[in-house]
């Protein structure tokens, strides 16, 4: 039986190993160990998280939190290391692009462990973004890449990959695996669009968490400002990022709608379903966007998804205030076939296994 060692530490990771996960469990040629380094810790990260959306509790939880890039990648290495003597794998799998992902993929391969990245080949060319430099050196040392797209497959081709000791796979995308898993489950698990008396009304739901936007004032500023004046015409659904939310508080910016606390996965799939429109600088949810039939104006100059571009769905509006507020009124009208596959069938975790199982 081949041993395999996942590294995670971010929720939306779990979430996407929970797709690996079920596929691993049926496999009778590999077993599983799960570690979480505590990267993002939240309490939605209890036994009722993992109860309720049937991912499997870690069998190792590191809680390294709240520290610089470094200390924490530090520790992390550090960790994982012993884990990984412990244990001994025959390959360390790593999710997406967390400081997380880049301290498995370093313990292991300082080790002779295989590496096998998820959400392999994904770029914004962007090297100021913590995560493009994270995905970037995950890429470089691991030994099965599992492509989401093949835009991602492209990216490695050209980065010279094809010249590497590794072997790119296109799978499709784990998240879509989720999204299609979680959603029969959802509204049962979520009543949020009843809490927030959202039935029957129209709704944008927004997120902003990326450092580019917090971190830099005006940036953060001008999409409050858009924010406001596009409230004053559909209701926008804000749940809070923490981060967001200390630098709002400290520097008084004035928000003309009501944030509301960060939801879990199920209340999100929930208002992914029933609003009208998404306003985003995270990855994830421009996919999520797609997945469930809506259109995305993504708050960055660039996105790692640029399929959902390409086709339509999505548009870059950056930080700019009237470049928000004509996205907004350019994709809120659009109407859209969003019957084109752009991330697999949902059956990307069984490539992942069968590859697996033929590679170790």
């Amino acid at each position: 039986m081949k041993k395999i060692l996942t590294i995670l530490g971010a929720r939306p990771q779990f979430i996407k190993a929970a797709a690996v996960s079920r596929a691993i469990s049926k496999a009778d040629e590999l077993q599983e160990t799960l570690v979480h380094t505590g990267q993002h810790f939240d309490q939605n990260m209890s036994d009722i998280f993992f109860e309720e959306m049937a991912i499997p509790k870690p069998d190792y939880n590191l809680n390294i939190n709240s520290l610089s890039h470094g200390a924490m990648t530090g520790q992390m290495l550090k960790g994982i290391e012993k884990i990984i003597q412990e244990k001994m794998p025959d390959i360390v799998l790593v999710y997406g692009d967390t400081n997380s992902t880049i301290a498995g993929a370093l313990a292991a391969k300082k080790l002779n462990v295989k590496v096998g990245h998820v959400e392999a080949g994904l770029r914004s060319f962007n090297n100021k973004m913590p995560e493009e430099i994270n995905r970037i050196l995950t890429d470089r040392i691991s030994d099965l890449l599992f492509c989401p797209t093949d835009t991602a497959v492209k990216n490695l081709e050209k980065e010279g990959f094809v010249n590497y000791e590794c072997k790119i796979v296109k799978n499709g995308d784990v998240m879509y695996d989720a999204a299609l898993f979680y959603s029969e489950l959802s509204a049962e698990k979520s009543s949020i669009i009843s809490d927030l008396k959202l039935t029957n009304e129209k709704f944008i739901l927004c997120t902003i968490h990326r450092q580019e936007n917090t971190d830099d004032l005006n940036c953060l500023n001008s999409i409050v400002r858009a924010l406001n004046r596009i409230n004053k015409e559909i209701r926008i659904v804000f749940p809070m990022h923490p981060r967001t939310r200390k630098i709002i508080e400290k520097e008084n910016i004035q928000l003309d709608f009501e944030p509301i606390e960060p939801v879990g996965y199920f209340d999100i799939i929930e208002l992914l379903k029933n609003c009208s429109l998404v306003m985003t600088d995270s990855g994830g949810l421009q996919k999520e966007a797609y997945f469930f039939k809506n259109h995305c104006v993504t708050l960055r100059e660039q996105t790692e998804w640029i399929e959902t571009v390409e086709c339509g769905f999505n548009i870059i509006a950056g930080s700019d205030e009237e470049r928000i507020y004509k996205g907004y009124q350019k994709m809120l009208t659009k109407q859209s076939d969003f019957n084109v596959n752009l991330y697999g069938n949902g059956d990307a975790s069984e490539v992942i296994v069968h590859q697996l199982i033929e590679n170790l």
